[in-house]
């Protein structure tokens, strides 16, 4: 006996009928096929509810589901939600919009970053925040989706991550009434790894370039970022488009996610695909006139920028080591990977190569050179847990003259 799901047998007005589609493969004949497409973001997240968990797609404000947010942002009555997601956006659009509207209950993230309004509501104790390493959460997120209930890292070992402490929730006198648990530890190979649970939510509300009414997705550029992850790992998954094509336009080889992976698809109502930190290219003329502290920045980042070999591939970390792509030799190549999915990343842009979907891991607009590559989150950390980078360049509260880095937790300060 087959046991047929619900979604297949949806009313027959769902159901359509294309001919041709199918013209450059090795059948021409007409195929019947199932649309996933909704009419609007409002329609798209029926069954949402209070208590459900989120995943959501985009890192800052690149790639976000912007009209799926504002959808849940218009219904008041879902409320209590947990929402997994690299960051919060800012404090008046994105998923900030739901820390406005005070929906969520706990946010599962690895950066604060420049949303004032969920640090306030976080040391406030009005809001639950469950901090974990930015691939931590790509490869949790991967693993919910692959259907992998637990995996082992060496990310967090010998920190508050293994040992569990971390404030989740404070009351409003300050007191931590909730921390994270310690991880369960096992040796490979004579090092120490800890595990982590894989994340699946039921629903994921991710974003995509273009689609079909199948369901299939394209990401442009950067924006792939957590979404790809996002979208195999949604009981139900929400894919919001800025175009949507005929079914068979795309080519096999182009799909970046298969709509198995993807229940609902609708063209977003409209797009702002704001830049988190507009930052542009300056001539040499423009930097000779920066404030000193910019110019001793700088300063440290050419140097830095010394240390390139012809042929490495290189991190940069956010803040200053990310300058170091205005600075390299031209008489070598370095292949610069930010950790948000591109490798081969340029300078800053002049304002004409601006583009909301190509931005680095401080969420600053920058290029991509020839031969460069974009991918998503989950692959990007991948890169580095696997060891294929030759160089890092990271930035530090302090750092001694052997090169010991040290950053650290402030109670009750982000």
């Amino acid at each position: 006996m087959l046991a047929i799901k619900k979604q297949a047998l949806a009313s027959a007005s769902r159901v359509l009928f294309r001919t041709g589609v199918l013209s450059g493969l090795a059948t021409g004949a007409a195929r019947a096929y199932h649309s996933k497409l909704y009419k609007s973001s409002d329609e798209a997240i029926e069954g949402v509810k209070s208590g459900n968990t989120l995943l959501i797609g985009g890192f800052g404000l690149c790639g976000i589901p912007e009209n799926l947010l504002k959808a849940i942002a218009r219904r008041k009555d879902i409320q209590q939600l947990t929402a997994v997601s690299n960051n919060a956006g800012t404090a008046d659009y994105g998923l900030g919009t739901l820390l406005q509207s005070r929906q969520i209950k706990r946010m599962v993230s690895s950066y604060v970053g420049e949303n004032k309004e969920f640090s306030r509501q976080y040391l406030g104790g009005e809001l639950e925040v469950e901090l974990l390493p930015q691939g931590t959460i790509a490869e949790r997120v991967r693993s919910g989706g692959a259907g992998i209930p637990a995996f082992y890292t060496l990310t967090g070992v010998g920190t508050q991550v293994e040992t569990g402490g971390i404030p989740i929730k404070y009351n409003k006198e300050g007191e931590v009434v909730i921390a994270s648990e310690p991880r369960e530890t096992k040796v490979f190979n004579g090092r120490k790894y800890l595990m982590e649970e894989g994340i699946v939510g039921d629903f994921a509300l991710v974003k995509a370039w273009k689609g079909d009414e199948l369901g299939n997705l394209v990401f442009k550029y950067a924006a792939s970022n957590f979404n790809a992850p996002m979208a195999t790992a949604g009981k139900i998954t929400i894919a919001e488009v800025e175009e949507i094509v005929p079914v068979g336009e795309l080519k096999p080889n182009e799909i970046h996610i298969s709509g198995i992976h993807v229940h609902r698809i609708l063209k977003g109502e409209t797009y702002e695909k704001r830049i988190e930190k507009l930052t542009l290219r300056r001539s040499a003329e423009e930097e000779s006139e920066l404030p000193e502290a910019m110019k001793q920045r700088i300063h440290i980042i050419k140097r830095a920028a010394r240390e390139f070999q012809d042929g490495m591939y290189v991190n940069l970390g956010i803040g200053m080591p990310v300058l170091a792509s205005n600075y390299i030799d031209p008489s070598i190549t370095v292949h610069l990977q930010s950790e948000n999915g591109i490798l081969g990343m340029g300078p800053f842009p002049t304002a004409e190569e601006v583009d909301a979907d190509l931005v680095n891991a401080g969420k600053e607009s920058v290029t991509v050179l020839p031969g460069g590559t974009c991918f998503s989150s989950d692959v990007s950390f991948g890169m580095i847990r696997g060891n294929r980078l030759d160089m890092t360049i990271l930035g530090g509260m302090q750092v001694s003259s052997r090169g010991d880095l040290s950053n650290w937790m402030v109670p009750r300060k982000m």
